[in-house]
């Protein structure tokens, strides 16, 4: 846990005069002007100032992060579950005249204007980069369930040129969200998380657990079901397994009329928990059109309207309830939340992105190391239905020489014991320990899919029953009740972490499509908590297995996560999803606006989740669609195929499928010791991995605009090909020192708009100029060589640095300090490759290893014995 450093709170005497501005010491009293009725007073956390709406409370989090907290006086506020506990304040001082009152640390001031009641952020020269929109603090008395509450809203300048990213993973394509209607809710496919990311340098921290309206827009066009269509069948996942249903469409329409042409926001909502499709047409064109079996119950879009009457038609279930809201642009954006006890936020200064999400690590709580078996290949499938099965998939995965680290049972295993009984059916896993050994003899791992959700009448289950630790009405486990958290921990640790199993899925971790909305919890009603109960399930999990496993680290693959869900060792994938080429398009803006929110791990089930039956294993359109999304997996934090009522295996699918997936297994491992450093960047300095152009490259408007582009580590720009049968594809390389390289040929790629060659066994993959990169062996799995040898890639064309990360790779020790790294930076000028002194070590650490210099741009290798010492090598071209 990170503790800040607690300095001198009181840093000028009372009343001193400073820079001609009154300063206040601690605890004194001020009659406030304009829009602040009552008292200035300065609170050993920051600043309280009694406004006509509210007290409001600004108080520094670190010299970068100001927490604002208007509330309907200065009452006991419960403890964050989102923030870390503060253990110490950074100095600040706080100062005011007839028009401001200022809070200020070394870094950033919160600026409250006197007369508007808005707040205004500025960084340490002065220059403002966020300001509250001046009368747009609301917070009005509400009710939710038949309790008191607030609904509360706040809204922020956004200047052109803008572009805003975050709040999560959402399936409507958008990567840039500046102005954009959304809903955040939790269901399958979509992760609410509210925090923005600014290319103008800051975050914002929405801090509520329940629905938040980003961007809302308030006209809305109620729809009539005008038609019903043909009824169609389709085998769906729920929260009771696989089920086949029926389903049909409904045509609605309507209208709607606007005062002025110009560019309008818009946000459907279907009126249902989820939805199966969106087709919305105005004046018969059509805006929207996408499809899957299951799909969040809003979408949203920008479009054009003239001045005037628009007709209206929507297509989906004949079961939807559609409203579409609309409302003309604006340069603004808008947090608003129905049940709150407060508007409470955080603002971060930056000034780079990643400052921004250190930062935000730092407060919400660090990302641990996963194991770096993690790192490798995960093989999942809708499901294995035995032990043997298993055993036999592992086996061939090692005869056929394919890399594989982790293999994943999926749901049902408890068979006839009833859901989530987390007991196996032993007529089809008679031995799941012994399962297990065999695997471990295999060196291959097992992750376990394990339900927040018990059949009452499990075993489990009637212990749940008997305690009243369901939330009523359903059959989820209330976390919110430690007792009940406390409870479930222990049968999972007994009945399941016993057997050695090494990872866990945590499925349907929203509950279910928003399931506490109405809902009666152990915290209140389930409207003040709908979207955080991720956050306590991972939490459980992971609190238990360091108290019950103290040296396995743990890996957590759950499907739905909140603010600060990163500390947990928690990585999600995208849900649901379809297997086209559209959907593969919106899995990386859903992925890139996940990881903009500041929590690093994320994938999704590579060739889709819902696929095209039997005929995916011969079907040449599927495989190419299935390729470039495993090529798009290699590339994203964690390597993952799953794949509905399918055997994902890739011998399945022919000899040139099982060929193209085992060199993006191969490199895979080849690159582990690069991932893996980056991995621990994550951990130490709050990195991201898997990074939207915005977090490198700011400043270049062009590279803001890409949205399908994106950074892995600081080394390789990323280009997925995102269409069938192209040979070339365009792609944007950011304006960097020396340019780029194209990963496959060596060549030069100069900055700018680029066409790269992109046959089917290639993704368009870019090294930015100054990269070094180490390149491991092929491994079967990750450890199976140890990487004595190394090829040391560097990429000339401007000075770079790299550290390499190594450590034991299984267990917590790093957090004691037993770990290594070695400093690499090139010297362009010079062509000079400074090798490091090795700094710390570890338990089995090499002593004296084989690096091997590469400089793409020579036609000679340079190998040496590295032995911890410092070395320089001059690399001839």
């Amino acid at each position: 846990m990170n503790h800040f450093v607690r300095r001198n709170l009181f840093a000028f005497p009372c009343q001193a005069i400073v820079a001609g501005l009154l300063v206040l010491c601690a605890f004194a009293a001020e009659p406030a002007q304009g829009a602040s009725s009552g008292a200035i007073k300065r609170v050993e956390s920051g600043v309280q100032i009694t406004t006509d709406t509210c007290v409001l409370t600004i108080s520094p989090i670190t010299a970068t992060a100001f927490r604002i907290r208007c509330a309907k006086g200065p009452g006991v506020e419960s403890p964050s579950l989102v923030l870390l506990p503060q253990t110490s304040v950074p100095a600040f001082k706080v100062s005011h005249d007839k028009t401001s009152v200022v809070l200020a640390t070394s870094k950033m001031k919160a600026v409250f204007d006197r007369s508007s009641g808005a707040l205004h952020y500025t960084d340490g020269s002065g220059k403002t980069f966020l300001s509250e929109a001046p009368g747009t603090r609301r917070l009005e008395p509400s009710t939710v369930q038949g309790e008191p509450t607030f609904a509360v809203e706040q809204a922020f300048d956004s200047p052109a040129g803008e572009h805003l990213f975050g709040s999560g993973e959402f399936q409507d394509g958008f990567l840039d969200i500046r102005d954009l209607p959304r809903r955040l809710t939790q269901v399958n496919t979509q992760i609410a998380i509210p925090f923005l990311l600014s290319s103008n340098g800051y975050g914002i921290l929405w801090h509520n657990y329940g629905l938040t309206d980003l961007n809302p827009a308030n006209e809305r066009a109620v729809l009539t079901r005008t038609s019903t269509g043909n009824e169609t069948t389709a085998n769906v996942t729920t929260a009771e397994g696989a089920r086949r249903v029926v389903r049909r469409e409904g045509e609605f329409t309507g209208g709607l009329d606007v005062p002025s042409s110009g560019r309008y926001a818009f946000m459907l909502d279907v009126g249902q928990k989820m939805a199966r499709r969106y087709h919305v047409e105005i004046d018969g064109k059509v805006v929207v059109d996408f499809a899957n079996f299951w799909l969040p119950p809003t979408t949203s879009w920008f479009g054009d309207l003239t001045a005037g009457h628009h007709s209206i038609r929507v297509t989906g279930a004949q079961d939807d309830q559609p409203v579409l809201f609309f409302r003309a642009t604006a340069d603004r954006t808008v947090l608003r939340s129905p049940v709150a006890d407060a508007v409470d936020y955080v603002v971060f200064g930056g000034p780079t992105a990643d400052d921004v999400i250190a930062t935000y690590r730092q407060i919400t709580g660090p990302a641990p190391l996963m194991p770096l078996w993690a790192y490798g290949y995960i093989h999942c499938r809708e499901r294995f239905h035995s032990s043997q099965e298993i055993l036999d998939t592992a086996e061939e995965f090692r005869k056929r020489q394919l890399p594989l680290d982790l293999i994943v049972q999926d749901w049902q295993y408890w068979g006839k014991y009833g859901w989530n009984a987390m007991k196996w059916d032993e007529q089809y896993y008679p031995d799941p320990a012994g399962m297990i050994d065999r695997l471990h003899a295999m060196h291959v791992k097992l992750m376990v899919s394990v339900w927040s959700k018990i059949d009452p009448a499990t075993d489990v289950g009637k212990q749940f029953t008997a305690k009243g630790y369901y939330i009523p009405g359903t059959q989820w486990i209330d976390f919110f009740n430690p007792a009940a958290a406390a409870l479930y921990w222990k049968n999972f640790s007994e009945r399941m972490l016993s057997l050695g199993i090494d990872a866990w899925w945590q499925d349907a971790t929203e509950p279910e499509n928003d399931d506490l909305a109405g809902r009666t919890t152990f915290a209140g009603p389930g409207g003040k908590v709908r979207d955080i109960f991720p956050l306590l399930v991972n939490k459980t999990v992971y609190e238990g297995q360091r108290k019950d496993a103290p040296t396995k680290r743990v890996f957590i693959l759950s499907r739905c996560a909140f603010l600060g869900q990163q500390r947990y060792a928690s990585a999600t994938w995208s849900g649901d999803v379809g297997n086209s080429w559209e959907t593969l398009r919106r899995q990386i803006t859903a992925g890139l606006g996940y990881t903009a929110s500041g929590l690093p791990y994320w994938t999704t089930d590579a060739g889709g989740f819902f696929r095209p039956g039997a005929g995916q294993y011969t079907d040449p359109e599927y495989q190419e669609r299935f390729l470039r999304w495993f090529q798009f997996s290699t590339f994203s934090p964690l390597q993952r195929v799953h794949g509905f009522q399918t055997d994902t295996e890739p011998w399945r699918y022919g000899d040139k499928v099982e060929r193209e997936v085992r060199s993006y297994l191969d490199l895979r491992q080849q690159l582990l010791p690069y991932i893996y450093s980056q991995a621990a960047a994550v951990s130490f300095q709050g990195s991201t991995l898997m990074r939207p152009l915005v977090m490198d490259f700011a400043h270049d408007d062009q590279a803001l605009t890409q949205k399908y582009e994106y950074m892995f580590g600081p080394a390789f720009l990323v280009a997925p090909v995102l269409e069938a049968g192209a040979v070339r594809w365009p792609v944007y390389a950011p304006a960097t020192p020396g340019g780029w390289y194209n990963y496959w040929t060596g060549s030069r790629v100069a900055s700018g708009a680029a066409d790269v060659a992109s046959p089917l066994e290639q993704i368009p993959l870019l090294v930015r100029a100054g990269s070094i990169v180490p390149i491991g062996p092929v491994e079967q799995y990750a450890g199976e060589k140890p990487s004595s040898d190394l090829e040391i890639r560097v990429y000339p064309g401007a000075d770079g640095d790299f550290t390499l990360y190594e450590d034991e790779g299984t267990n917590y020790n790093y957090e004691k300090g037993m770990r290594s790294t070695i400093q690499f930076h090139w010297d362009d000028a010079r062509r000079e490759l400074s090798v490091g002194q090795r700094s710390g070590e570890f338990s089995g650490m090499l002593q004296s290893r084989q690096f091997k210099i590469v400089a793409v741009d020579s036609s000679s290798a340079h190998p040496f014995e590295y032995e911890g010492k410092k070395v320089v090598y001059v690399v001839p071209r």
